[in-house]
């Protein structure tokens, strides 16, 4: 194999070099999630543990702590403010487990750039699938937690997946992008860290967008989580059809975005070998 030789770099390539390794991207997913806890005593429960864990401690300081309420009812109860914090939790958790993936998917298999034959562009799909993973874990025990509480599950839950297309997307961009700027640059781990925890409290994660003043909303508004968390409370708890017209359009810049990432990787790639 030529390390230097040119990858074809289109958005249609982008899509096809994912159908065309689409078993060997599954079986990968499953062995990234295996190994996280392969040798601990309780294995895959901490995929069920580690959410729950951060859900009553985020929880307990910021509605026992600092008092928050969500104001959606004057009946709203901590379990109701938990739920609505959770699905925030949910999002960005998918958003920053790729994104500080990211910078060292390339570092981090130095083989499949050097020794072997191998798509190096499905590896930012294994880190997407692999925190869609978690994410499906901790939809479950949201969903569980509403029907011990609320004693029903809404029917729009089956248009999560549409919510969180969008995302996706914006998340393979920016992972190509990481993932290849990481090669060469060192720092971008030191980067994306600080990035995905601004990102959080800048996201309408542990409060609503109306208990900012009003001409701080603006800086959630820009926030390309912010859509995505508020639709996905819509369809997961409030029984509510999501703005198609801004999903539409999130999904048309999320397109461009992953494109461009892809196209950067692709373009980029061919140096991997020297620099590694």
């Amino acid at each position: 194999m030529n390390p230097h030789q040119n990858h074809p770099a289109t958005p249609v390539d982008m899509f096809t070099s994912f159908w065309h390794n689409r078993q060997l991207i599954w079986q990968m997913t499953r062995r990234d999630v295996a190994s996280r806890y392969r040798g601990s005593f309780m294995g895959m429960a901490w995929s069920f543990f580690n959410p729950m864990l951060m859900l009553f401690v985020y929880t307990f300081v910021f509605s026992v702590v600092f008092k928050s309420k969500w104001g959606v009812s004057t009946q709203e109860s901590r379990a109701d403010f938990a739920i609505i914090l959770f699905v925030g939790m949910i999002v960005q958790g998918i958003f920053a487990e790729c994104i500080n993936r990211a910078p060292g998917l390339i570092i981090s298999n130095v083989n499949y750039v050097k020794k072997v034959v191998f798509p190096l562009e499905i590896l930012p799909w294994v880190a997407l699938e692999s925190a869609l993973f978690y994410s499906l874990v901790s939809v479950s025990v949201l969903l569980l937690a509403q029907l011990i509480i609320n004693h029903s599950i809404m029917w729009t839950i089956i248009l999560y997946p549409l919510v969180l297309l969008p995302l996706a997307l914006g998340i393979m961009g920016l992972t190509w992008l990481f993932a290849a700027l990481g090669v060469y640059l060192r720092d971008i781990g030191q980067i994306t860290g600080i990035l995905t925890t601004v990102l959080m409290f800048l996201s309408p994660v542990f409060y609503p967008i109306s208990a900012l003043p009003e001409k701080y909303q603006i800086l959630l508004q820009i926030n390309p989580l912010t859509l995505i968390i508020e639709e996905s409370r819509k369809v997961l708890i409030y029984g509510n059809l999501p703005d198609w017209l801004s999903l539409g359009i999130a999904f048309l810049v999320s397109l461009v975005i992953a494109s461009a990432g892809f196209w950067w990787f692709q373009k980029t790639r061919k140096g991997f070998a020297d620099v590694l």
